[in-house]
């Protein structure tokens, strides 16, 4: 994927030192962002580090997607990070000869796969005031999606997680959150006007490990309800993040009873009820509270599985060759959140919903046959083909 970088320093010099200044005029927001900047003509190094200067520019605002009423917009809250995936699988990070730079982060993922599938939708979340995060906001703009919700941190740098590749492309993740500014995100930044409008609300549970996010996601997610939006909700469990496994699992239950829509994978399953069979119909029924409009169960290259209310069954998946399985699930959720807010009819006609599982599988499919997560996220033209050729 080729990565463009919308910015430009501007460098203001003065006889002193101490008034030296550097600071990035990113288009995207109309907002200059100060660069550290070392002088090697003064005779000791010297790094500035300024505030941020608002600079109203009409026309950014226009390219990042006006605010006017979208009755299909999908708002997605979280985190946002660079994933380093080895360029060979089955190896371990120590035995990886090299890394190849992916942008990821399971909202982001999902903002970009609803936009790449003809959808609208936008992004919120905190990345650092550096050079991957300025990098992350351009792919946002790059692929359509509305990152006005996006904030910089000056002093919190852009997460990094390295993904390593089996030889059956499943994954294992070392972060580097330290804490990383996603973690950063308070209530008063989210973007108000912008969560009002979403028809659908989607988030997972990474935002709900450490304040302030945690704050900023309950009360984001209570503004979206209060304003009649779906929430949307994948827990995506990444234990090494949480202090302890109850404290994983009663943080992603803390806010379980609040979402309409809810997709979780066999193995989250099995973690949530601690132990019991993840294919036993009554087992899944267990999770499913009185206000939930319709759970999902993705099970790879198997398919997944729906309940409502009235019914429930299984879409079967497309056989692929897995090169990397990651943002597959996001993949599956841009597909059936894309299709959820052109139709909520989707929750009671269960032939109808079942055809929009097998779009949203075929998304998750197509996504494991490339490395990376944003990089291998399909087109709606891509995906029909390859289901009119199973159908073939």
């Amino acid at each position: 994927m080729a990565l463009h970088f919308g910015t430009s320093c501007f460098t203001i010099i003065s006889s002193s030192p101490q008034t030296y200044l550097s600071h990035r005029f990113t288009s995207r927001t109309g907002v200059f962002k100060p660069c550290k900047v070392k002088s090697s003509a003064f005779s000791y190094p010297f790094t500035a580090n300024y505030p941020s200067y608002q600079f109203k520019v009409k026309a950014s605002l226009s390219e990042n997607g006006p605010l006017e009423k979208d009755d299909n917009l999908v708002v997605c809250f979280g985190e946002m990070l660079i994933d380093f995936v080895p360029t060979m699988s089955g190896l371990s990070l120590a035995e990886a000869p090299a890394f190849k730079k992916a942008p990821g982060g399971a909202p982001a993922n999902v903002a970009v796969g609803i936009a790449r599938l003809g959808g609208s939708s936008a992004f919120i979340g905190k990345v650092g005031e550096d050079e991957f995060g300025y990098m992350l906001a351009d792919i946002l703009k790059d692929n359509n999606v509305n990152n006005t919700g996006m904030r910089f941190d000056p002093g919190a740098r852009t997460a990094l997680a390295f993904v390593t590749l089996r030889k059956d492309g499943e994954r294992e993740f070392m972060f580097y959150r330290n804490p990383s500014a996603d973690m950063l995100l308070k209530e008063d930044e989210l973007h108000l006007d912008l969560i009002k409008k979403a028809k659908i609300f989607h988030y997972g549970s990474i935002s709900l490990i450490t304040e302030p996010c945690k704050s900023a996601h309950i009360a984001a997610a209570k503004i979206a309800k209060d304003a009649g939006a779906i929430l949307s909700y994948d827990p995506n469990l990444r234990l090494p993040l949480w202090p302890s496994a109850d404290k994983a699992r009663e943080g992603i239950l803390s806010i379980w009873d609040t979402a309409d829509v809810i997709k979780i994978s066999e193995e989250e399953i099995s973690f949530l009820t601690q132990g019991e069979d993840p294919y036993d119909d009554s087992v899944v029924r267990k999770l499913y509270h009185p206000n939930l409009k319709l759970l999902l169960v993705t099970e790879g290259s198997e398919g997944c599985r729906y309940y409502t209310k009235e019914f429930n069954g299984k879409v079967k998946g497309l056989k692929v060759d897995a090169v990397d399985t990651t943002g597959a699930g996001d993949a599956f959720v841009a597909g059936i959140l894309s299709q959820l807010a052109a139709d909520v009819s989707l929750f009671q006609d269960e032939a109808r919903l079942k055809a929009a599982l097998r779009f949203a599988n075929g998304c998750g499919a197509l996504t494991v046959m490339e490395r990376g997560a944003i990089p291998a996220l399909p087109t709606r033209s891509a995906v029909e083909e390859a289901l009119l050729k199973t159908v073939a």
